[in-house]
């Protein structure tokens, strides 16, 4: 499919936009701001008044031999450049404290949009890219506000002083300086599309390398068992040199813009040396001649830093237009207004279709069936046929495309989402623990504060203290990243204890007991079936053993129920599930 051009209006609009959108995040800081440019000003008066003084010093004082005023200039020139050091702190400080206050909202808001987005968008983009934002491209927003910002009032103001201190005392040759500007203004323009476009190239080549970190260091264990390092490695090193060619051509066009405009501003200072070499054609004194060509030699370097700083402000422009992108990104939808306090826990689908994004089969197709409250309904089927798709729509985490389900006859769309989610415990076979201790992972999702002695009686009946009485430090054992420090079976375990702690009239247990050994089940199994007793369970399942009790069992296969009814009643069927059934328990 061929892009479809955007016109240079268009873009003019869209950069305006943004600039508008970022300076909003300025607007809370007017009086920093105002503090930060009288330093900023105040800093380059000092120094365009010191260039200033070169006129009567060589004219009045070396010239005309009265060193009265070189004596006075001996006098404030320390108090000047105290004055000017008070005033460089004034701009630089006040403006990285604003730039720092940025970054933090922007990464709060950041924050808070990842987790308020819906799975579906976590589910196609990947971590490393999103980590990334949060870092890099916000660093970038930080050099744009800060350090951009800095130079180009500082410097700005610079020239300004020097062309005024230029006019003063010539305005002859100053004129030939100024015919310089739309030259450099065209540059600018023109290198800035390059800046911006490279720029966003930077940002996504960082994103693809944070991605390509994070995969080796979670999956290391697979790289060394597959002996997959060389093959990562050269991975990584394209992506790597991809992120360094980039970061080339961004030098490339700096380099270029910077000395062009110092080649041009070389051939005003050219002319202005040629015209005072021709006698007659200006009257200037040494000093005059001297003020002014210092001046123009003086403009080179501002310049210089206002041309750099454009790269800085592009590529913090670059950075905010990926973090809008991410920001504009719409919410899960939260319309419901009804709460629940607690539900009794029956729950309905009927007629349910459901397709992933990015897919073009149904994950589910006209889904049918109800339970009652206390009842245990178990799913069982082949890796793929939708199982646990069922329990991502009960939780909300997707909508289906049609068909309803409800909780006590209440539409999900029309229950408060948090609401909603509260009526759920969730054990699945991929244990998500924090980098926080065994007792404050149990304790996560509570509403209210816990007691120690609810945490205990919890961790009990889901046998984790058989593995925490062994830990030096206990309940207070911090588990690492994501469980790190403990077995399979263990987080699981850990998880089955926050699953009894919620007390939650729904329980959804995903493969629960999957990496458990044959005696930590049989324990497990018996904490489950106690915690079933009070509430309804879906219990998706591999091992049929585990569900033989259930009140019902639904067989799913390519996203359908082809069998349903109780264990004896499907066994007599001679179907799906008696086929599975033989199959597991064919050596018995």
């Amino acid at each position: 499919m061929t892009p479809v051009p955007v016109s240079s209006n268009s873009q003019k609009t869209v950069d305006k936009h943004l600039v508008r959108r970022f300076l909003t995040y300025l607007t809370g800081f007017k009086l920093y701001f105002g503090i930060a440019v009288i330093g900023m000003i105040g800093y380059s008066t000092v120094d365009a008044f010191v260039i200033a003084q070169l006129q009567p010093i060589i004219d009045e004082s070396l010239g005309k031999g009265e060193y009265e005023f070189l004596r006075m200039a001996a006098y404030l020139i320390i108090p000047l450049f105290i004055l000017r050091g008070i005033f460089n702190f004034m701009g630089t400080y006040t403006l990285d404290w604003i730039s720092g206050r940025v970054v933090m909202r922007m990464r709060q808001e950041l924050f808070s949009r990842y987790i308020h987005l819906p799975v579906s968008f976590h589910d196609q983009h990947s971590s490393g890219t999103l980590i990334s934002k949060v870092t890099f491209d916000t660093e970038q927003v930080a050099k744009a506000a800060g350090k951009a910002l800095l130079t180009l009032v500082r410097e700005g103001a610079l020239v300004v002083g020097l062309l005024f201190v230029m006019f003063y005392y010539s305005w002859q040759l100053s004129l030939i300086f100024l015919l310089i500007g739309p030259v450099v203004a065209l540059i600018v323009a023109v290198v800035s599309k390059r800046f911006r476009r490279v720029s966003k190239n930077i940002q996504q080549a960082m994103g693809n390398l944070t991605t390509a970190v994070e995969q080796v260091v979670k999956g290391h264990k697979v790289v060394l068992m597959f002996g997959g390092q060389q093959r990562e490695l050269e991975r990584f090193q394209a992506k790597n040199n991809f992120n360094r060619q980039q970061t080339l051509k961004l030098t490339v066009a700096k380099i270029l813009s910077v000395s062009s405009i110092q080649i041009i501003a070389s051939i005003a200072l050219a002319v202005v040396l040629f015209i005072a070499s021709t006698p007659g054609l200006v009257e200037l004194s040494a000093g005059v001649f001297t003020n002014v060509v210092v001046c123009m030699t003086m403009l080179l370097k501002p310049l210089k830093q206002i041309t750099t700083v454009n790269t800085e402000f592009q590529r913090g422009m670059a950075a905010c237009a990926s973090i809008f992108a991410i920001l504009d990104e719409a919410e899960e939808k939260n319309t419901g207004q009804q709460h629940f306090t607690k539900a009794q826990g029956a729950i309905s689908f009927t007629g349910v279709n459901f397709c992933y994004p990015m897919k073009t089969t149904n994950a589910l197709t006209d889904i049918s069936f109800t339970v009652a409250p206390g009842q245990t309904i178990a799913l069982v089927g082949r890796s793929g046929s939708g199982k646990s798709t069922i329990s991502n729509l009960l939780t909300r985490f997707y909508d289906p495309q049609s068909g309803v389900i409800k909780i006590d006859d209440v539409p999900l769309p029309d229950i408060e989402l948090t609401s909603l989610r509260r009526q759920f415990a969730l054990v699945s076979q991929h244990v998500t623990l924090f980098n926080d201790t065994i007792a404050n992972n149990i304790a996560y999702g509570t509403d209210v504060a816990v007691s120690r002695e609810k945490i205990m009686d919890a961790a009990e009946r889901a046998h984790v203290l058989e593995f925490v009485n062994a830990l030096p430090e206990g309940m207070d054992t911090l588990v690492g990243e994501n469980g790190l420090m403990l077995s399979g079976g263990q987080r699981q375990r850990i998880a089955i204890a926050r699953a009894l702690l919620l007390d939650a009239p729904i329980l959804i247990l995903d493969e629960a007991t999957s990496a458990l050994d044959t005696e930590s089940e049989r324990l497990i199994q018996d904490a489950l079936d106690t915690l079933q007793q009070r509430c309804t369970s879906f219990v998706v399942a591999h091992r049929l053993s585990t569900i033989e009790n259930a009140d019902c069992i639904l067989v799913i296969e390519q996203g359908a129920i082809v069998e349903q009814g109780k264990h004896s009643e499907l066994l007599a069927l001679d179907g799906v599930y008696a086929n599975l059934h033989k199959m597991q328990f064919s050596d018995a």
